[in-house]
């Protein structure tokens, strides 16, 4: 087993197994890490090309009935101010990252029950007929008959991560969700036909590097067209407060080039959380070593410093435009071009 045969398999978009999957991460522990890097931004650049797209993200609410142990935003975070951003300004919002450049708006927020199925609906179809922006939708769980109608509506893809593929780790760290439960909503919204987006942290409590390699394989077995993955950061308001790690950014980074190793096809961003590793650097570090995607925060800023999912999240005293005009210098500084279609899934859509 070696690194140069993994690669030609990932080139060859064949599927890695658990145990070559964590022998690459223990040669990331043994700081044979520069091959990973190469073999990882080759498999991106066969499969990917050269182009980044930019997906928007509007923070439109941080309340949440869920009360995730990790979360600052969580139902039972009491030192948090509470907002919803209105239609209207939503809407505002989307027509500046449209001109910024953004093809794609990402409409997050917790598990807010306020949006129900026919308010989130009228929001997606305003957008779209306004705007003509892809729409990737990330509010959590809901049932079949939500997801398809607000498909329907005009929802493009939607984005929920399982945070780990260890049920027991998932428990215990999400004391009101069900491990099964969460899968069934990823494995519907493949079903269905909506573009899925789904990922892990890296570094949970009571994780190991297995736990890390099940976690990279569990993507390709859900055949995701987006995986989003970041480090686990400790948030000071929750449970899980005092289990923080101090982050390698060379270690999580390779993780992300491990990653494109297992799932050629999918769309990768470069997650803001590596930014809080390495400051202003870690993103561009993601995108060298087999990141696609840049997620700018397109939220009003205003709102920003009350959707603090774990601390020092960066950029939260910019304005959209400001942070719009920091992406594109950020991936023009390492011969990278932007995208200007919507950058939807290779493996259904041609671009």
């Amino acid at each position: 087993m070696n690194i140069e045969n993994l690669k030609n398999k990932a080139l060859k978009n064949e599927r890695l197994s658990v145990e070559e999957i964590f022998f690459l991460i223990q040669q990331l522990r043994n700081k044979n890490k520069q091959e990973i890097y190469k073999a990882a931004d080759e498999v991106r650049e066969k499969f990917m090309g050269n182009l980044i797209y930019l997906r928007g993200i509007i923070e439109f609410s941080n309340y949440c009935r869920k009360s995730c142990d990790y979360c600052g935003i969580n139902s039972k975070v009491k030192d948090v101010k509470r907002y919803r951003i209105d239609e209207d300004e939503i809407l505002k919002a989307c027509h500046e990252l449209k001109r910024n450049g953004q093809t794609t708006v990402v409409l997050q927020s917790g598990e807010d029950l306020f949006w129900t199925k026919e308010k989130m609906g009228s929001l997606i179809e305003r957008i779209k007929k306004e705007t003509d922006l892809a729409i990737t939708i990330s509010v959590g769980e809901r049932e079949e008959d939500v997801y398809l109608y607000w498909k329907q509506c005009g929802m493009d893809r939607y984005l929920i991560r399982f945070e780990t593929s260890n049920k027991e780790v998932f428990e215990k760290i999400h004391p009101d969700d069900n491990y099964e439960e969460r899968i069934e909503c990823i494995k519907t919204l493949k079903r269905i036909g909506v573009q899925t987006g789904s990922g892990f942290m890296i570094g949970l409590p009571f994780t190991d590097d297995w736990d890390i390699a099940r976690d990279i394989d569990f993507c390709r077995e859900l055949d995701l067209d987006m995986i989003g993955i970041g480090p686990f950061i400790a948030n000071p308001l929750t449970p899980l407060k005092d289990n923080g790690v101090k982050h390698d950014i060379d270690f999580i980074t390779g993780i992300i080039s491990i990653l494109r190793l297992a799932n050629p096809m999918a769309h990768i961003p470069a997650t803001t959380a590596f930014d809080v590793v390495l400051d202003h650097e870690g993103r561009q570090l993601a995108l060298k070593r087999g990141a696609n995607v840049f997620m700018p925060n397109s939220t009003p800023q205003k709102y920003r410093i009350d959707y603090q999912l774990y601390p020092d999240k960066p950029c939260v005293d910019e304005s959209a435009g400001d942070c719009a005009n920091c992406v594109v210098g950020r991936i023009l500084s390492i011969g990278r071009e932007i995208g200007k279609g919507p950058g939807h899934s290779i493996k259904t859509i041609n671009n």
